[in-house]
């Protein structure tokens, strides 16, 4: 691990300015969906509020307990989910997923400030906390879908 990320390339000025800048906090009084995913590593929490219209998330709320990498991507999900639609959603959850465990590219467009999360890849125990966010939007969209049959 001689060219990995030191700790200060995980805890950039970027990153902290992404995590204490998270939006959509909170819970919806009636959400479609309502999933909480836990890191059993190191105990972080997201629990997320969703709501759709067809493929087409409408309203999010989130309560993130969460060290700064698993809040920065919250905080990037917040200020996008609303008007993702569930293909986008879980196809992102796989970029993520794949970036952190297989070295696979960042995600692009929208989603381009999860890039900063890029030298996490080099530390597997802080991948749960960062893949909180992506796995339960995925779970509340799933739950969703199955409640419509």
């Amino acid at each position: 691990m001689a060219d990995a990320p030191s700790l200060d390339d995980l805890y950039s000025q970027r990153i902290l300015r992404l995590a204490a800048d998270i939006g959509r906090i909170g819970r919806l009084p009636a959400p479609g969906a309502r999933v909480s995913a836990v890191s059993p590593l190191c105990g972080s929490k997201v629990t997320v509020d969703l709501v759709m219209e067809g493929d087409r998330v409408t309203d999010f709320a989130h309560e993130v307990k969460a060290c700064a990498l698993g809040q920065t991507a919250a905080s990037v999900m917040a200020a996008h989910v609303v008007g993702s639609d569930a293909a986008e959603l879980r196809a992102l959850r796989e970029t993520m997923r794949a970036m952190l465990k297989e070295g696979g590219p960042p995600p692009e467009g929208k989603w381009a400030d999860l890039e900063v999360l890029t030298p996490v890849r080099d530390y597997k125990g802080r991948h749960g906390s960062v893949m909180l966010t992506f796995d339960a939007v995925v779970r509340a969209i799933d739950q969703i879908e199955s409640q419509r049959g």
